[in-house]
């Protein structure tokens, strides 16, 4: 009989709820331990099973250190349709997981969309957020990456069923990209002026990203007003950085924001 590894095993283990104040609930599972505490985000179309948010709730186990990783609404297990889902309402969720699910100081660790989510409630709760790491962030991507590049027929989709269906880049099925999910993203747009966050910040890019281009991670270090922010380019890096030199990487890295945190 085989082993199931432990990473697979927190994966396939059943969820505990969160019951927002409107009903709608949020599955995530916590590790107890010492603060400050970590936050996995994660990203466009993924959801809380995937190999970083696993392997980050090891590395917890193994260190002591308090870990909550979560689905935002329309995601995984937790309640809604991903349709339905905003840049605002899942920003939300980050901010009632750290309400409700933690305590103290934590560092937030988002990856993709995640990274401007956790952007979002840094923004939202500065006294609550000790640090950053953000893991090919994509703040503003739903104006950058998408309206920007699609073209007069998919706008004209877009403005006419309310939905454009847009290829997935890892062979799933496609994205549903509502027009509410545009028009709301632009109220949370962070990389057209500075950014009071004042917290560390680590940012982790690969160079071969094919979704979120590198150069992101220079804008958004030159637009944070936080005097301790550090960009590191991995030159082969892909988007998902999840292979095991790059979860090696993300230790590391998420153990020297730790380090520096009181």
């Amino acid at each position: 009989m085989s082993q199931e590894s432990p990473s697979a095993a927190a994966a396939a283990a059943a969820p505990r709820r969160l019951t927002r104040p409107d009903g709608a609930t949020i599955a995530y599972h916590s590790v107890s331990g010492k603060g400050p505490g970590v936050v996995f985000i994660h990203g466009f179309m993924s959801d809380m099973t995937g190999g970083k948010a696993t392997f980050l709730e090891a590395w917890a186990r193994r260190t002591g250190r308090a870990f909550v990783r979560f689905d935002q609404r329309g995601h995984g297990q937790s309640d809604g349709r991903f349709e339905d889902g905003t840049i605002g309402a899942w920003a939300d969720d980050v901010v009632q997981v750290l309400d409700h699910l933690t305590e103290g100081p934590q560092v937030l660790v988002g990856s993709s969309m995640g990274g401007w989510l956790m952007l979002l409630a840094a923004l939202a709760r500065p006294d609550r957020v000790a640090a950053l790491v953000g893991i090919a962030a994509a703040p503003d991507f739903t104006e950058d990456l998408m309206w920007s590049v699609f073209d007069d027929a998919a706008r004209e989709t877009l403005a006419r069923d309310g939905v454009l269906q847009v290829p997935s880049d890892y062979g799933d099925a496609p994205y549903p990209i509502t027009k509410r999910l545009i028009d709301e993203g632009r109220d949370h747009l962070l990389l057209g002026g500075p950014i009071p966050i004042r917290c560390p910040v680590r940012l982790i890019q690969g160079m071969k990203d094919d979704s979120v281009p590198w150069e992101t991670g220079r804008r958004l270090m030159d637009r944070l007003e936080s005097p301790d922010v550090d960009l590191t380019l991995v030159k082969e890096g892909d988007h998902r950085l999840s292979e095991p030199h790059d979860l090696a990487r993300l230790e590391r890295v998420l153990d020297g924001a730790l380090h520096g945190v009181p």
